[in-house]
């Protein structure tokens, strides 16, 4: 077996990220060798091409499948295969969730070595489409070309306009499209409008190797329950004249937008965010529920992409808790406090731990909307410490402790911080069960027990998955 060679593989098995499992009969043994290949599934045999060969493990990407799983199901997605937006949209979706149950099981049990705890259940999702309530859209003034199309033989037009999305591990080229699954119809109308109206006036777009033009991103932000739509367009400079016509163009043909804002990125970061940002219609920001409780979303603010399952999120979060009502709570890592004034109810008092100015300030407002009187802020980068900080300034000792850190995980210095202040409980919300299952193995090291978890499924049709996990020390 050689890198670039396309070899025939049962799938019969399914690893964390999505990879399908071939084992091939190493020598005469009984140890096989284990190829994991993209896009396939347990059930199908499949021909592969080898991308990478190390010595006890090889990757391949599934170019022909021979004989199909019985659990494949056609994609409802036109680019599904090109756009790397759902890598499993050709899976039945209860299967789906099996597999990222499994998964998580998987990485706890054996990676981690946990034993003697509690696992409950996926949580799946309430809406299988047409969940996000944000998408971010990228300007290219080189379209991706399907094989299709190149292989046609044609005249490729429009080749050097794209408003879509990045394909994966491409980052010069954008699959230009007219619809997602994942976001609202009103989100596809905004879209196709927004592509038509700079096309027509042939506006430059943002060039990273000149660093010049105008257009570099579309955000569209959707609030499930208001159904108020926020239209973030991020330029490289500022036109308000091309902006205003803009923005009373698209309100005029989808009435249903109820704020137009402009972020100028004069960077040459490609971030979707701006150094500053305009307003040209409506407030600036829109307004959501979570459960009972009320968030204003502006256009860099952080809120759950999947309203539903936010909730859902945060109640196994609260459960595992089981609040008394007396309780000191940290929340760390708290952005506009979404979970904090979650749970603000059910405890004595609660400190958000932040340090993102932005995030601290959508918090504040975010809790006079919601009359939230317990309610109080740490300072701290949580990449380095919170302990001193909060002892310092003569913050009470917490009882149990939330932590819904980013992919990469906590610090060190935090799993220390809070081995420090010994909570009774800590609630770890992960949006990746790698870097979960590795704190969690540090906090057990300092007198915690795993006690349960349970995974929330916040992103069908990907291998994304968040899991919630309690520890309670030990006696």
């Amino acid at each position: 077996m050689k890198k670039g060679e396309i070899v025939k593989l049962e799938i019969t098995g399914y690893a964390f990220e999505g990879k399908g499992v071939a084992k091939i009969e190493r020598d005469e043994s009984d140890k096989k060798y284990v190829v994991f290949v993209h896009g396939a599934y347990p059930g199908d045999i499949v021909e592969a091409r080898i991308t990478k060969k190390k010595k006890n493990y090889a990757e391949a990407k599934t170019v022909n499948v021979l004989a199909p799983s019985p659990e494949r199901i056609k994609p409802q997605c036109k680019y599904f295969g090109t756009c790397g937006g759902c890598k499993t949209q050709d899976l039945r979706y209860e299967i789906q969730t099996e597999y990222k149950e499994a998964q998580v099981r998987e990485i706890f049990e054996h990676l981690g070595k946990f034993t003697d705890y509690e696992f409950l259940p996926i949580l799946p999702a309430v809406k299988i489409y047409r969940y996000r309530n944000k998408m971010e859209f990228s300007f290219s003034e080189k379209r991706w070309l399907t094989k299709e199309e190149i292989e046609s033989g044609e005249t490729i037009e429009n080749r050097d306009f794209a408003l879509g999305l990045h394909i994966p591990r491409v980052f010069d080229k954008v699959l230009d499209i007219d619809e997602c699954h994942l976001h609202t119809e009103t989100s596809d109308e905004i879209l196709n409008f927004t592509r038509e109206f700079f096309k027509r006036r042939n506006v430059s777009i943002y060039s990273t190797k000149t660093h010049e033009g105008y257009l570099r991103h579309l955000v569209i932000k959707t609030a499930h329950h208001t159904r108020e739509t926020l239209v973030n367009l991020v330029t490289g400079y500022d036109d308000e004249n091309l902006m205003r016509e803009y923005s009373d163009a698209l309100v005029r043909a989808i009435p249903s937008v109820t704020t137009v804002v402009n972020n100028v990125n004069l960077r040459k970061a490609q971030v979707a965010t701006g150094d500053y940002e305009k307003t040209y219609f409506g407030k600036g920001y829109i307004f959501d529920f979570i459960g009972k409780f009320k968030y204003r979303i502006s256009a860099n603010s952080f809120f759950q992409t999947n309203t539903l399952q936010a909730e859902k999120l945060y109640d196994t979060a609260a459960e595992f808790a089981d609040f008394s009502g007396d309780e000191i709570v940290y929340d760390l890592y708290s952005g506009a406090g979404t979970i904090a004034i979650y749970v603000s109810e059910k405890v004595r008092e609660i400190y958000a731990v932040e340090n993102v100015e932005a995030a601290v300030e959508d918090a504040k407002i975010n809790m006079e909307l919601n009359n939230v009187k317990n309610m109080s802020f740490i300072r701290a980068d949580l990449n380095k410490s919170f302990y001193p900080i909060a002892r310092e300034s003569g913050f009470p000792a917490p009882d149990v402790i939330i932590a819904d850190p980013p992919r990469g995980g906590m610090n060190p210095r935090t799993v220390n911080d809070i081995l420090k202040f010994a909570p009774k409980k800590i609630v770890y919300v992960s949006c990746n069960p790698a870097t979960q299952a590795r704190d969690i193995s540090l906090l057990s090291e300092g007198g915690y027990r795993l006690v349960k978890m349970r995974p929330v499924d916040m992103f069908p049709h990907t291998y994304h998955i968040e899991n919630v996990a309690l520890l309670a020390r030990e006696k």
